[in-house]
């Protein structure tokens, strides 16, 4: 979407899809996708070792805002795979798709952080990791303005300060 065009005083994407003439302002950390099961359901039915495993599998399928259900990514040594993964349930909602799986329902595919505390705790397992790299960091961005107003001054300044805030707090744990 152009925000310009839409009306909008900024967006959120994917930092490396942000366009060249807007400035963008980082938010938050590396992201990551992961598929994720219960120790039950994986030692009932396998573990998927490649993608295209998958659709062996019972997988919990997300359906888009558009109707459309999506395809799960998967990346390793430049070679991009989308799955159409089969599954009995289609859900819209990751915290369902969660609880889904946490329940033995199937695979599921998720956000790292959606999911961390559940793989720290043992509750799911993380299955094809080496098909999963880190996505890029979402930025927060907008046009240069002349005479921008105010509120948008105002919320780009606290943006700016948490960016910094989270940026100090990684280097500090790292």
């Amino acid at each position: 979407m152009d925000i310009v065009a839409g009306g909008f005083d900024f967006g959120i994407r994917s930092a490396d899809r942000v366009p060249v003439d807007m400035i963008a302002l980082p938010l938050g950390f590396a992201r990551r996708n992961v598929v994720v099961a219960s120790p039950a359901y994986l030692v009932s039915r396998g573990t998927p070792l490649i993608p295209q495993d998958l659709l062996k599998h019972a997988c919990l399928r997300v359906r888009l805002p558009n109707g459309a259900i999506y395809r799960w990514p998967f990346e390793k040594d430049g070679q991009t795979v989308h799955v159409d993964v089969e599954g009995a349930l289609t859900l819209d909602e990751a915290s369902l798709a969660r609880s889904a799986a946490l329940a033995s329902a199937g695979l599921t595919l998720a956000m790292e952080s959606d999911v961390r505390d559940d793989i720290k705790a043992g509750r799911l397992v993380c299955v094809l990791e080496d098909w999963t790299p880190a996505l890029s960091p979402l930025s927060l961005y907008y046009p240069s303005r002349r005479n921008p107003t105010a509120a948008f001054k105002a919320f780009i300044d606290f943006a700016r300060r948490q960016a910094e805030a989270d940026a100090g707090s990684r280097r500090s744990r790292g």
